[in-house]
């Protein structure tokens, strides 16, 4: 029979050693050999003392966050890295994953998924929490849609849509407005921009979805 795998556990608070203790000592594939209570005495037990898997917290007295990660990783870059954290703010996780952490696991999990993290990791596979990705994604998601949407126009630029809606040329809609062809034109290019819309018909589209309609609603 192999040698279990050797664990090292990181966090400041006792309850949580000891759950995590509780939990791995459960299955004989896995031994936990050593606990610290800051990240500066996770990297001092780490130096002397080999191990196959570190479970951390983020928030620890001496060196904590992204920077105890980014330590970790350059001093062990072999060394796989489970955080255990009650933090799923998208930022912090978003820097977890570049700092290449190879598991992201939030303290309201239960033993099922801590013991599949661990055995994921150890097989040199990667674990992130399914509700702490899902966040993340929302977050992306959220923050492209306000990327597409189009910007809004200015008053001139809603001005000369009506206009454009009404079928009117750059020369006519610069008639109309007393300006100069070129100006109706470089607006029209803004306005395509803004909205997306490639030809006089997207143009129109827009002003329809937008309730902008013709020169009698001028």
């Amino acid at each position: 029979m192999s040698n279990p795998a050797r664990i090292v556990l990181a966090d400041d608070h006792l309850l949580v050693l000891d759950g995590l203790r509780l939990i791995l000592a459960g299955d004989p594939r896995w031994e936990v050999i050593g606990q610290v209570q800051d990240g500066k005495a996770l990297l001092a037990l780490l130096a002397g003392q080999p191990c196959d898997l570190v479970i951390t917290d983020l928030n620890m007295p001496g060196m904590r966050g992204i920077a105890l990660i980014q330590a970790l990783k350059a001093h062990f870059p072999h060394l796989p890295v489970l955080v255990l954290t009650m933090h799923d703010e998208p930022e912090i996780v978003q820097e977890i994953l570049l700092a290449e952490a190879e598991g992201y696991l939030l303290k309201n999990s239960g033993r099922a998924e801590v013991c599949a993290a661990v055995t994921q990791l150890l097989e040199g596979k990667t674990h992130y929490s399914p509700a702490v990705l899902e966040h993340v994604l929302r977050e992306y998601r959220q923050a492209k849609k306000k990327e597409e949407a189009p910007r809004p126009l200015s008053a001139r630029e809603t001005e000369i849509l009506h206009w454009i809606v009404a079928e009117l040329n750059s020369r006519e809609i610069a008639e109309k407005l007393f300006i100069s062809k070129q100006t109706v034109d470089t607006h029209r290019a803004h306005i395509m921009e803004k909205t997306g819309a490639r030809t006089l018909v997207g143009l129109i589209k827009f002003a329809l979805r937008a309730g902008i309609e013709g020169p009698a609603s001028l």
